[in-house]
């Protein structure tokens, strides 16, 4: 497999009779890398995830994960997956859970013993050991599937919305189990509704809107210079406004208040300047860096939710 990407897709398509839910998926992530997967509802993000698991076959297209087709059985042991809507055995106890997914690993059981009880202090869950799953919650139950996850020790894990449920701690828990995975080396294919973790952990990100990849983008790259700017003033008018378009995009009034965005601070003084030579009487002007949901707004439109 060499120095091949995690995963790497060519047109890969998929199409359910006269629906072509997803189009033309080209992508690298590169190993060690925490890479986001965003788009509202129906957009493709699930489909795709289980084309890169083979678990349905794609229509057109081709792609590997390490350097391997996806249909190679033997690059499953390689991968770790939670899926969003997971049905766990919930007469089973969370360590004999663990157990079930080891043994399916072929894990020899004296070193899966240790490795569950590890798994069950990172989740914080190994005070629950010996309670069975139907009694947990949904918190519990999204933090014991991050442990199946992760038992074998993957080079890759897909991440299908693994914050769902989870409070603000287990939110931040999964947070830094995501970067300590990537820092000893694993790839993170993360899919999430909460784009505020996404915008503090994965190091790219790529949009898809109705089964296409509209953009692929470093987080730097992405944030670089991009700026939204509140004006509280008086004496601006229609014309004004206008000539304001010439440094300045999505222009609009947000209650009473002048909004635009702005690449880089060095346009404020010009801006300001402009609008006091034209008699306008500033009171403020606050530029704010804009947010992961500002930019994804604007990338998909704004289309549904996530």
């Amino acid at each position: 497999m060499g120095s091949a990407p995690a995963i790497q897709t060519v047109n890969l398509s998929k199409q359910y009779g006269d629906k072509l839910a997803v189009k033309d998926l080209s992508l690298s992530v590169e190993r060690g890398e925490v890479f986001g997967f965003l788009g509202p509802n129906g957009a493709g993000k699930t489909t795709s995830v289980k084309m890169l698991l083979n678990l349905i076959a794609p229509t057109s297209g081709e792609g590997r994960l390490f350097g391997v087709p996806l249909d190679d059985v033997n690059i499953r042991s390689k991968i770790g997956f939670l899926p969003e809507h997971f049905r766990f055995h919930g007469w089973l106890r969370a360590n004999e859970f663990l157990l079930v997914h080891a043994d399916l690993f072929g894990i020899p059981r004296d070193v899966s013993k240790a490795r569950i009880q590890e798994l069950l202090d990172l989740v914080g869950l190994s005070e629950h050991a010996n309670k069975k799953l139907n009694a947990f919650s949904k918190g519990m139950l999204q933090r014991i599937g991050l442990a199946q996850s992760i038992l074998n020790n993957p080079e890759l894990v897909i991440l299908d919305e693994p914050t769902s449920g989870l409070d603000p701690v287990g939110r931040r828990l999964v947070r830094d189990i995501i970067k300590d995975l990537s820092q000893r080396g694993t790839t993170i294919f993360l899919n999430s509704h909460f784009l505020s973790e996404v915008e503090v952990t994965c190091n790219r990100v790529a949009f898809i809107k109705q089964g296409e990849i509209v953009n692929i983008s470093s987080l730097d790259n992405l944030f670089e210079g991009m700026l939204r700017v509140e004006l509280k003033a008086d004496k601006l008018n229609s014309e004004i406004i206008s000539g304001l378009s010439q440094w300045c995009t999505e222009l609009q009034v947000v209650d009473g208040h002048l909004t635009f965005q702005i690449i880089g601070e060095s346009k404020l003084p010009v801006i300001t300047r402009y609008l006091v030579e034209n008699n306008v009487e500033v009171y403020s002007l606050q530029p704010q860096q804009l947010s992961l949901e500002d930019l994804f707004i604007q990338i998909v439109g704004g289309e549904g939710e996530l």
